[in-house]
């Protein structure tokens, strides 16, 4: 599985999942699993397919995330921006 695709589902289970304060939640990925935002309150792991095929047809469509990328939900809705959180979680942009 590819850093920006494990990025991108980070990002994702932490705003689906974060109630507050980035520090009090940690994340672990790990190789060969992958991790699906599918909606608020809703996520999901699981073993991938293991293969190059597999690995090309997820990286066909794969897009990286840049860094200082925030995501967060607003109204039931995934969101992203570009900037930085201090540590009270105002927001910033660079």
């Amino acid at each position: 599985m590819s850093k920006s695709f494990r990025t991108v589902i980070f990002a994702a289970a932490f705003a689906a999942t974060a109630t507050s304060a980035l520090s009090q939640v940690a994340w672990e990925f790990n190789p060969g699993m992958a991790y699906m935002y599918a909606g608020p309150g809703k996520m999901t792991a699981m073993a991938m397919a293991p293969g190059e095929k597999n690995h090309e047809a997820m990286m066909k469509h794969a897009t990286r995330v840049p860094n200082s990328t925030i995501f967060f939900l607003d109204g039931g809705q995934l969101y992203s921006v570009s900037g930085t959180l201090d540590p009270t979680g105002n927001f910033y942009r660079p």
